[in-house]
């Protein structure tokens, strides 16, 4: 039983889920707008809203966690000269997901996240 597990297992295993994940937010953060399945993007909201919050706070630690999740150095470089301006009034709630058309294949619930 998943009594109070509030991470969405996603059908892999947990290394394979981290990568996943990894990836779908670097890609979030370099493009600004990516198409996924919906429980993929409702998984990727919050380690995108953390690494976010870790550009705004902007101290070497944080630059470092975030070098430590995010894939490609240059982005957390441009990710932390542009957040803490374009985030500053900005208290969370850094992502929004859009419903779209269901997939054609399988039927799956679609969704855009993006960065608001």
């Amino acid at each position: 039983m998943r009594h109070r597990c509030r991470v969405p297992q996603l059908g892999k295993p947990a290394d394979q889920r981290q990568a996943l994940l990894r990836t779908l937010t670097t890609e979030l953060i370099r493009h600004g707008r990516i198409t996924t399945t919906l429980i993929r993007a409702k998984a990727v909201r919050s380690e995108a809203e953390k690494m976010i919050t870790l550009a705004k706070n902007g101290s070497l630690a944080a630059r470092r966690q975030a070098m430590g999740y995010i894939y490609d150095k240059q982005l957390v470089h441009s990710l932390f000269e542009k957040a803490s301006i374009r985030y500053s009034d900005r208290q969370g709630g850094y992502t929004r997901i859009l419903r779209t058309v269901n997939r054609r294949g399988d039927n799956a619930e679609m969704a855009i996240i993006e960065l608001t």
